[in-house]
């Protein structure tokens, strides 16, 4: 059987950059096994499955996996799936908005613009944090191979994907880092986490941060572009009192690493609701067998 698929760059207006998904639009009879063993063979950091909703507000149903596990939430497969369900003709937005519904439950996505000026912009899902020990914060700096922020003590936040989110001293802190992937899996295994994702201010630039996302024990070294990561370090700048009390913004730079460039507009309003936007671009259009 053909399904329509596509590979949807995100966080990006420039194909072959940004952060890419793979997405099924025609997922209805796979079942979990069969989703798996797709992402498995795409061998992206997520691959994505369109399906019906069974929600009454909300446009669609996603499902999202890695190479190695289902994950309730992701940030670039929940923008990349609904720009290519819009392209595709698949949903259209009520209001300026579609609502995806996922393991996390719903959430919005306000829609910008039309076709190659469009902006997707995803609302995080409720977010809570806990703070890592200092045994903890011990082992992640030696995983990563630099001294950490403690100032604003790392922390776990859970956003539906869970991180562990540092700060480092600066962007080019976070840009030398070459941590050791095999002792941070059994980490994350440990702490039940999807990853680390750490960030460090830039000197200059219309970007605020720097900021690094790795899975390994998801079968994501480095996640080039990461949404939920994104979102949950811009929880954890509002706790520990790094962004305005009032409402902000900024952009966020990351990718820069594995040649990816990619570029995450960030908001958060005065009640700590974080939005998480940014530019899609599809690469590859066409229909998956099998």
């Amino acid at each position: 059987m053909k399904r329509a698929y596509k590979v949807v760059d995100v966080f990006t207006d420039k194909g072959l950059l940004g952060n890419p998904v793979a997405v099924v639009l025609d997922a209805e009879g796979l079942d979990t096994d069969a989703m798996q063993r797709i992402a498995r063979w795409t061998n992206l950091s997520e691959t994505t499955f369109l399906l019906p909703a069974t929600a009454s507000e909300a446009d669609f149903l996603l499902r999202i996996f890695t190479p190695r596990s289902e994950l309730p939430f992701a940030g670039h497969p929940t923008l990349g799936s609904a720009h290519a369900a819009l392209e595709a003709g698949r949903v259209r937005p009520r209001d300026g908005r579609l609502v995806q519904q996922c393991g996390s439950g719903l959430v919005p996505i306000a829609v910008e613009g039309t076709g190659p000026n469009r902006r997707l912009t995803l609302t995080l899902p409720p977010a809570s944090l806990r703070p890592l020990t200092s045994d903890e914060v011990d082992e992640l700096e030696a995983i990563l191979g630099e001294p950490v922020v403690r100032g604003s003590m790392p922390a776990v936040v859970d956003v539906g994907a869970l991180w562990v989110v540092a700060q480092l001293r600066s962007a080019e802190r976070v840009l030398a880092l070459v941590p050791d992937f095999a002792r941070s899996a059994v980490f994350e295994r440990r702490l039940r986490v999807t990853g680390l994702t750490v960030f460090g201010a830039h000197a200059s630039g219309d970007a605020a941060i720097e900021v690094r996302s790795f899975a390994p024990s998801c079968g994501a070294d480095e996640d080039p572009v990461c949404g939920s990561g994104n979102g949950s370090v811009a929880v954890f700048r509002r706790a520990h009192g790094l962004l305005p009390a009032d409402a902000t913004s900024y952009i966020a730079t990351q990718g820069r690493c594995v040649g990816r460039d990619g570029r995450v507009f960030v908001s958060v309003d005065a009640a700590g609701q974080v939005g998480v936007g940014g530019a899609c671009v599809t690469c590859v259009d066409g229909s998956l067998s099998g």
